[in-house]
């Protein structure tokens, strides 16, 4: 084969419950992921060695190593099928890097899907999700997309019902945040406090069963947000913008930065984006849909 591209989508969590820190340094979650129609495209070839090339946007942020989850999911593959990872890996991103969207675990998923394709590995559905799971907590997620609930650290997923079409505007910030930097900031924040058990929010399933925008808005909430404002208080005046443009609800993506303004339909979402743009709080902004569909070769 000359080569398998495979495009996969962003994400943003409807609701992030974040438990106390265990003892491998992990946070047992109740994590509800939404794939948003934002996507990276990876691009895998027969090759000499293993490389990694990339383009788009804040590129110079993306390892070229094996450190980068697309040649960690190559290496994974190659070593449970006694294959040599040798294959160009070029991964043409538009989801924001460092942005709380899953962008890495992403390109972590589609280069997982692309090699088992390539090499014809034969690779069941269940075996790459295993996979997925050992490169990271996102990374199932990003290979199913859709919507799903994460338990565990985020990587044992259940599929959830949704009923229809969803209207989000995502702004992107002037720089990226690391996901372990505000995990920390999240555990110096609740120091001493008593933390509950991470529980899934049934008005919140309800409301993306129905497609109902102005309840999934009221019911969506993510614990990791104080610990990104905290370390990026910027933030708040972006998500002030969108609220006072008519968003339904305003929250940051996940461990941030991007923020994700939830809007009643397009009309709705084109009046945030707008009014974002304007607000100079951001660097860039998107619209789009959910759900979207989870990693796929593309013809």
């Amino acid at each position: 084969m000359g080569g398998v591209r495979v495009r996969v989508p962003a994400k943003v969590n409807l609701q992030l419950s974040v438990g106390a820190a265990r003892p491998d340094g992990f946070h047992d979650l109740a994590n509800v992921f939404l794939a948003v129609g934002l996507y990276d495209e990876v691009t895998v070839t027969p090759a000499d060695e293993l490389r990694i090339t990339c383009e788009g946007p804040d590129t110079d942020q993306v390892p070229l190593n094996h450190t980068n989850l697309a040649a960690r999911a190559a290496l994974a593959l190659a070593e449970r099928y006694g294959r040599e990872p040798a294959v160009h890996i070029h991964i043409a991103k538009d989801i924001p890097v460092a942005g709380g969207m899953a962008g890495g675990s992403a390109d972590g998923a589609a280069a997982l899907l692309a090699c088992n394709t390539l090499w014809n590995a034969g690779a069941s559905r269940v075996e790459l999700l295993g996979l997925c799971a050992e490169l990271g907590s996102d990374v199932p997620f990003s290979l199913v997309g859709g919507a799903a609930l994460g338990t565990g650290r985020g990587e044992r997923l259940t599929a959830l019902e949704i009923g229809g079409t969803f209207h989000w505007v995502l702004a992107t910030a002037v720089r990226g945040l690391s996901t372990p930097a505000v995990f920390r900031e999240f555990d110096r924040l609740t120091a001493g406090r008593d933390i509950p058990e991470p529980v899934v929010s049934r008005t919140l399933l309800d409301a993306l069963a129905k497609a109902d925008p102005d309840a999934l808005a009221a019911a969506v909430s993510n614990d990791l947000q104080p610990a990104a404002l905290s370390l990026f208080p910027e933030l708040a005046h972006t998500l002030e913008a969108g609220r006072a443009a008519g968003a339904l609800t305003a929250l940051i993506s996940g461990s941030g930065p991007t923020a994700a303004f939830l809007t009643r339909d397009l009309k709705g979402a084109l009046t945030v984006a707008e009014a974002l743009r304007a607000s100079k709080t951001c660097r860039t902004v998107r619209t789009t849909t959910a759900p979207a569909p989870g990693a796929q070769a593309m013809a």
